[in-house]
C-alpha cells in the first residue's frame, strides 16, 4: 500500500511506494496551475526526498486532464503585476532565484532519478519542470508550450537552459518565440519525451518505468547522472576524468558484486543502493 505523505496543502499531494515518490499537483479546476503553497511544498518534498534513503526515484504528475499550466495566469491578472507584488524589485527576484534552485534546479541535480508523467498540457513553468526531470512520459493527447510570450513573460524555471539542451538553439527560440503547441508524437520526435502512450495507459506504464528505475544500482545512478549533467556544458577532459573517477566508486560497491555474480548466474541483479 502507498504511503501517503503530508505536504501542508491540497495543492501538491505525495505518496511513496516501492521507493517511488510520487508528487502530484492538485489543482485539477486550474489546469494545476501552481500556487505559492504548491510551490513551498514542492520545495520541501525535494529536499527531503533527496535525503531520504526509502526515496529511490521521484515521479512528477498533475491532477486531472493537465500536468501543469504554470504560473497562475488569472492571480497574476487579479494582482496587476505577475512578478513582485508586495516585495521590492531585489526581494522579488531573491525570492525567484531560491524557488527555482529548490523546484527545476532541485529536480536536475538531484542524485536520484526523476521520471515527469504528463497526463495533459504541461505550460509556461509547467513544461520547465517538466523539462528539469531526467525523463519525460505523455499521453498521446498531451501538449508541451512554452506559453511565455503569450503573457508577456520571458520565461523562468530553467525552461530556457534545458530546452536548449535538449533540441538545440534555434529550435528552442522558435518555440519560445511562437509559443506554438507541441503534440505528444512531435515531442517524442524532438527529443522532449522519453515515451508515448495511450491516455488510459499512462499510470500503468509510469508505475512500470519507475519500478524499474527504483529497483536499480542507486550508487551508480547518482555518479551516472552527475556525469550526464557535467557532460552538458563540460570540456571533455573534465568529463573524462570524472567518468573514470565514479566509474572506479562504483566498481568498489555491493552493487557491482552483486550485478557481476548474477551475470555469471545467469539472473536479474538485486540491487542493494550500497
Amino acid at each position: 500500500m502507498p504511503e501517503t505523505r503530508d505536504t501542508g496543502t491540497p495543492d501538491l499531494l505525495a505518496s511513496l511506494e516501492g521507493g517511488v515518490l510520487t508528487l502530484t499537483f492538485n489543482r485539477p479546476d486550474a489546469r494545476n496551475a501552481m500556487s505559492l503553497d504548491m510551490n513551498m511544498a514542492l520545495q520541501q518534498q525535494l529536499a527531503a526526498a533527496e535525503m531520504d534513503p526509502a526515496v529511490k526515484c521521484i515521479v512528477l504528475t498533475g491532477a486531472g486532464k493537465a500536468f501543469c499550466a504554470g504560473g497562475d495566469v488569472k492571480g497574476m491578472a487579479a494582482r496587476g503585476d505577475g512578478t513582485v507584488g508586495a516585495l521590492t524589485i531585489d526581494q522579488a527576484i531573491h525570492r525567484q532565484r531560491v524557488n527555482q534552485r529548490a523546484t527545476a534546479g532541485k529536480l536536475f541535480k538531484m542524485p536520484k532519478p526523476t521520471l515527469a508523467a504528463l497526463p495533459g498540457a504541461a505550460a509556461g513553468a509547467g513544461l520547465s519542470l517538466a523539462l528539469a526531470c531526467d525523463l519525460r512520459i505523455m499521453a498521446r493527447s498531451a501538449i508541451m508550450t512554452t506559453a511565455f510570450a503569450r503573457v508577456g513573460f520571458s520565461g523562468d524555471y530553467g525552461g530556457t537552459y534545458f530546452l536548449t539542451q535538449l533540441v538545440g538553439s534555434a529550435k528552442a527560440r522558435e518555440l519560445y518565440f511562437l509559443s506554438e503547441r507541441v503534440g505528444a508524437e512531435e515531442a517524442l520526435r524532438l527529443g522532449l519525451a522519453n515515451w508515448v502512450c495511450e491516455p488510459e495507459a499512462l499510470a500503468e506504464r509510469t508505475q512500470e518505468i519507475a519500478l524499474r528505475l527504483a529497483s536499480g544500482p542507486t550508487v551508480a545512478y547518482r555518479y551516472m547522472k552527475e556525469n550526464l549533467n557535467r557532460a552538458m556544458a563540460g570540456e571533455v577532459d573534465d568529463c573524462l576524468d570524472l567518468e573514470a573517477t565514479h566509474h572506479i566508486h562504483c566498481g568498489q560497491t555491493e552493487d557491482h558484486r552483486e550485478a557481476t555474480k548474477a551475470f555469471v548466474e545467469k539472473r536479474e541483479p538485486r540491487f542493494n543502493g550500497r
